[in-house]
């Protein structure tokens, strides 16, 4: 007598991967750049900058942020998205309209939240 719901199997890893093909990063979110917000207490929100590419440093960014808008902010090591910066405050705006005129693309950009 054998037990077969012990056994770990993924039903679905080798359709997946006649499927893709060699095009394995179909609707990978790892392109994008994503500025979102998130409600903290009361009225008080926190803005996060995720998925830098490489040739930005983080930290240079957060200061010309922190100086261009007035607010404080911090660098965090994520486990899944790397480095990410936050920022007090609803920032999305701001953040998005200074990439976009420091050269980066604005199809490149996205911006989450309510």
């Amino acid at each position: 007598m054998s037990v077969q719901n012990l056994q770990s199997f993924d039903p679905f890893a080798e359709e997946a991967d006649l499927q893709l093909g060699d095009s394995q990063n179909v609707g990978s979110q790892a392109d994008y750049l994503h500025i979102r917000i998130q409600q903290r207490n009361g009225r008080k929100t926190l803005t996060t900058l995720q998925g830098l590419p490489h040739e930005y440093d983080p930290k240079k960014l957060l200061k010309a942020f922190k100086k261009e808008f007035a607010c404080n902010g911090t660098v965090v090591d994520d486990e899944k998205m790397g480095k990410v910066i936050q920022l007090q405050g609803d920032q999305r705006a701001k953040i998005s309209n200074f990439l976009i005129e420091n050269g980066m693309e604005k199809s490149s950009i996205k911006v989450h939240g309510f």
